[in-house]
């Protein structure tokens, strides 16, 4: 299986899938692409915005399978908690969640997962929900 795994990381997710697959990753901070590339050395990895490759390839059929996990500071509960604070300085959430939501399942023909944390509001597209997370998916998520 060819996967594309965006927002990378050093790779935490990737640790449960194996060797069998190629993989692609993108991550925007080339020091944390360093770390990911050492630690799974066969992994192709591009330093990109991930939101920006995502558009340009989601209808090349490149990949069989796309995880995205975007930054959740903007959605997470902590960032309510934090807003309670008086030197606190607010944020909108970060809608590029929903946007790559929105984009793989509407155009997207091979299969997808984005992750996100629990966010502090109801979510605007139902996930499907896993420990402590949200999954928005064409597949089914186990729960855990």
């Amino acid at each position: 299986m060819k996967i594309l795994n965006l927002y990378a990381g050093i790779g935490g997710n990737r640790k449960d899938w194996g060797d069998e697959h190629e993989v692609v990753a993108v991550e925007y901070d080339e020091d944390i692409a360093a770390i990911y590339q050492d630690l799974y050395p066969n992994d192709t990895v591009i330093v990109a915005d991930a939101h920006k490759y995502l558009l340009d390839v989601h209808k090349q059929g490149l990949y069989d399978f796309i995880w995205s996990s975007p930054p959740c500071p903007t959605h997470s509960r902590m960032n309510f908690l934090l807003h309670q604070k008086e030197n606190y300085k607010p944020r909108y959430p970060d809608m590029k969640l929903y946007e790559e939501i929105i984009l793989l399942k509407t155009f997207y023909k091979g299969y997808w997962v984005v992750e996100n944390v629990k966010s502090y509001y109801d979510p605007l597209i139902e996930p499907q929900v896993s420990g402590g997370h949200y999954f928005w998916s064409n597949i089914d998520i186990p729960i855990m």
